[in-house]
């Protein structure tokens, strides 16, 4: 029962809802499938409410969060100008605290397994596809 519950908070993803005198909280949902092959739209699914669309670290959730989420745009910059994809990708794949700073991130690995029939091949395209995309929002 315990792990039952942890792996559905493991495929969710955070969406902001405001309560009126409550301040903001983190609400989740099921993850719902996207496009393997698009990592635009795997990123507005699953990124964007921590994230923000512009991946500043600005999305809706972001204010219900202990932690600021990272402003992905400046990824190549702050790695003296070379967009760390293994590091992106291991990050998207485990979640680990050093790249996010807390486990608020959820780890993205099970999720993505989830959603994509539970083909580890799928989820290596979703992986690369989505880092793809996060190099493709790099601030010049």
């Amino acid at each position: 029962m315990r792990f039952a519950g942890l792996l559905a908070f493991l495929v969710s993803v955070p969406v902001l809802l405001m309560g009126q005198n409550t301040g903001a909280k983190v609400k989740t949902v099921p993850a719902t499938p996207t496009s393997p092959a698009s990592g635009k739209e795997m990123f507005n699914a699953y990124c964007a409410s921590c994230h923000g669309v512009d991946a500043k670290g600005t999305g809706p959730a972001a204010p219900a969060l202990k932690k600021m989420p990272a402003d992905l745009t400046g990824l190549a910059k702050n790695n003296g100008g070379k967009f760390p994809s293994s590091r992106v990708m291991s990050a998207i794949q485990g979640g680990t605290e050093s790249a996010h700073g807390s486990k608020e991130m959820p780890v993205w690995g099970p999720i993505l397994l989830s959603v994509s029939n539970n083909r580890p091949s799928t989820v290596t395209q979703r992986i690369s596809n989505l880092s793809g995309y996060i190099e493709s929002l790099q601030t010049k």
